[in-house]
């Protein structure tokens, strides 16, 4: 742990492991209504977590599992790849993945060889992320913004402005704006802490 994290600090890692998860798999029953939940307000986050939360309340979770299925795994590939290297190069497997795995190991981070997707997804990036802000790894002060600037701000909005536009997203085109918002209010905050 990288010493005592302030409450602003908790929730950007709630933010990120929040999107974290929407992205690796599909939200269950549990999930669904715990989502459901959440309460926004007028700000630029608060009205993307409502939408979310709204979007919850309705939503089956068959139907969610197989809007996850049509974004991100489809038959063959699913319609949108949440890839570094294919945002940043239009290829996958490519020099951001590489990129990637080398700051990972500079910090200390392991993958996780039950993980089959590679480091460069969207979910882990979010993870490791999380875990920066929140203190759960050893790092330097400057690690969560040299991280982000490195492998989430060039694409991670983009990304999720495809989310939102994507023909087979329904539940998802409101975690898409809620990762647009929330990527733009963090390039923000690191850059007035710059």
């Amino acid at each position: 742990m990288s010493g005592t994290v302030d409450a602003v600090d908790l929730e950007r890692a709630q933010h990120y492991d929040l999107l974290a998860v929407l992205l690796g798999r599909a939200p269950d029953r549990d999930l669904l209504v715990t989502l459901g939940g959440l309460r926004g307000d007028d700000s630029v986050l608060g009205q993307p977590v409502e939408a979310v939360a709204r979007a919850s309340r309705t939503a089956a979770p068959d139907t969610v599992a197989r809007e996850y299925h049509d974004l991100f795994v489809g038959v063959g590939r699913g319609e949108l790849l949440p890839y570094a290297s294919y945002y940043l190069t239009g290829f996958l497997n490519e020099r951001p993945l590489a990129r990637v795995r080398a700051d990972l190991e500079s910090l200390g981070i392991e993958r996780d060889l039950s993980m089959t997707e590679p480091e460069d997804h969207l979910a882990i990036l979010l993870d490791c992320m999380a875990g920066l802000v929140a203190g759960r790894f050893a790092s330097e002060p400057d690690a969560a913004r040299g991280f982000f600037a490195r492998h989430l701000e060039p694409w991670a909005g983009r990304f999720f402005s495809d989310l939102e536009g994507a023909k087979a997203a329904r539940f998802y085109r409101t975690v898409g704006g809620l990762g647009r918002a929330f990527i733009a209010v963090e390039a923000q905050a690191f850059a007035m802490d710059a």
